[in-house]
């Protein structure tokens, strides 16, 4: 586990009694389940309130589960953080359709970590370099590599994180996409070798291992890479990001947004 914030964060108004559940994809791979829990643990590390954890598919408990567990203990009003990193299928119908026929108080939940409108979290920008520093190798050029989607905004979303990425390391750098988009974090690899760059380092832009993370590990070695940095995880800016959303969302009120 990674180290956590210098500080708990001040507290905001509006959060006391309420609870956290962050919602992630899930995986058949129980690592990506134990990379969630360990995402928990930290932000619990920076917040002393109640945190559960839930997912789309493929693992349990379920959203609705999670919630009916925290209406059952008496905790509300519960915030969802959605552990998403683009506004794609997953955002647009898996997360709606996860939290139908909620308790009689229903969760405020926040937009997604990643794909805003108004370009990268600053913070998601940081964890990404974080990791790659994490490498301890030399590189010049990078590759940020996601899973890929059929909507174009996600891939876009993706595209201007790799803008920024390269931009904040003065270095180039492509996306990557493990399925369905292209190139594919190899072919991204192999573009930036033939236009001259001689080490080439593939950032994870992803919350956990799973199939599509080895997937790109061992396309992206095979064309080439010298590193590829491990997923967001339990980074410290990833947690001070969920906080920041929790407590934007506590004082907000209750309109939901996706």
């Amino acid at each position: 586990m990674t180290d956590v914030l210098d500080a708990p964060p001040p507290p905001g108004t509006g959060t006391d009694g309420s609870a956290l559940l962050l919602l992630a994809h899930g995986s058949i791979d129980p690592q990506a389940q134990e990379a969630t829990r360990a995402l928990a643990h930290a932000v619990g590390l920076s917040w002393a309130g109640r945190i559960e954890v839930a997912y789309l598919r493929h693992a349990r408990p379920t959203a609705r589960q999670a919630l009916h567990a925290l209406a059952e203990t008496g905790h509300g009003p519960v915030v969802v953080v959605p552990l998403l990193l683009t506004s794609a299928f997953h955002a647009r119908v898996d997360l709606p359709k996860a939290l139908t026929g909620p308790p009689a108080q229903p969760p405020v939940v926040t937009p997604v970590l990643g794909g805003s409108p108004d370009g990268p979290d600053e913070r998601l920008v940081a964890a990404l370099r974080r990791r790659l520093t994490e490498l301890h190798v030399g590189f010049d050029a990078v590759v940020v590599a996601a899973a890929g989607s059929s909507d174009s905004d996600a891939c876009r979303s993706v595209s201007a994180m790799a803008s920024a990425v390269g931009a904040g390391l003065g270095l180039p750098c492509l996306a990557g996409f493990a399925s369905t988009a292209s190139p594919t974090p190899a072919e991204a690899v192999r573009r930036l070798r033939d236009a001259g760059a001689r080490r080439v380092a593939v950032a994870s832009y992803c919350f956990a291992p799973g199939r599509l993370f080895r997937q790109a590990v061992q396309s992206s070695t095979a064309a080439g890479a010298v590193g590829i940095s491990e997923p967001l995880g339990d980074a410290p800016e990833l947690v001070r990001l969920i906080l920041d959303r929790f407590r934007q969302a506590c004082n907000s009120g209750p309109a939901e947004e996706h």
